[in-house]
């Protein structure tokens, strides 16, 4: 079971680990350089390519990290895994109350006629986009180091 579930764990965990990376290394730099239309358009462009992929890859990995902590034996690489599946859960949570409705809410913007209340929301945004990054970045070690007591 290990050999299956062990490899499905790192490449959800380790392809949203990369995305979140991404966003902090290129992604919200540029972004965040952009005036108020282009911003619109590219932010609303990103979201709804990374929106399908990034909830699967979330959900997937604390299924994962849940399923291998109740089914391994060595108590440090349980408590690793439980943990690892915290880090996620609250990065899931994250982008769901905080990212994720900014991106829905992008899209419906026409960046051609900005409405008059229009509040940029990139820094409130990127606050948490960097909190998110941070804790799915360390999932994704935790869940090595988790690993590693069982290799």
């Amino acid at each position: 079971m290990l050999n299956v579930l062990a490899p499905a764990l790192l490449l959800l965990n380790g392809l949203a680990a990369g995305v979140l990376l991404g966003t902090q290394l290129g992604g919200f730099p540029y972004l965040a350089s952009l005036p108020t239309d282009r911003y619109v358009h590219a932010h609303a462009f990103f979201g709804q390519r990374y929106d399908p992929a990034m909830p699967f890859c979330l959900v997937g990995t604390v299924a994962l990290d849940a399923v291998l902590a109740v089914g391994t034996a060595d108590t440090a690489a349980r408590t690793l895994f439980a943990a690892a599946g915290v880090l996620a859960a609250a990065t899931a949570l994250i982008s769901v109350t905080k990212n994720a409705p900014v991106n829905r809410w992008m899209r419906t913007i026409d960046p051609e006629h900005l409405p008059e209340d229009f509040r940029d929301p990139r820094r409130e945004w990127g606050a948490w986009n960097h909190r998110r990054s941070l804790l799915t970045i360390t999932a994704l070690v935790v869940n090595c180091a988790a690993l590693g007591f069982l290799l």
